[in-house]
């Protein structure tokens, strides 16, 4: 584990996939371009730099993700390390079962209606 105690600062992309929060650099990089990332309150760029005490809020995986920064780390750490540099203050996630699964049909009904296309984009809300 490498941390940056000198200078204190760390690229926000390479901050979010040492911690764990998205699977890749690459994930964490275009989330950032994306606009998914934003450190206390204003949008990142991948490259802008991460200092412990600021708030990092990423949307992935269909929620949002609130970390305080408690240390900075450049290399990927394992999930207990992970775990103490931030502060999680994200809402818990919603249980499976509360998630509604959105037009399942059955094996071998065919290809769908315009009615029951209609329907099904209706519950997916598009």
């Amino acid at each position: 584990m490498e941390t940056d105690e000198g200078t204190g600062t760390v690229r926000v992309d390479s901050w979010i996939w040492s911690v764990r929060l998205t699977k890749t650099r690459s994930l964490a990089a275009s989330a950032c371009r994306a606009g998914h990332v934003r450190i206390n309150g204003e949008r990142a760029k991948p490259a802008q730099a991460v200092r412990p005490g600021d708030e990092v809020r990423l949307r992935h995986a269909g929620r949002e993700r609130i970390v305080v920064v408690k240390r900075v780390v450049r290399k990927r750490v394992g999930a207990p390390v992970a775990a103490e540099c931030f502060i999680d203050n994200s809402p818990p996630a919603p249980p499976r079962e509360e998630v509604a699964v959105a037009g399942v049909r059955e094996r071998g009904a065919g290809r769908p209606t315009k009615r029951d296309r209609r329907e099904l984009e209706q519950l997916r809300g598009r």
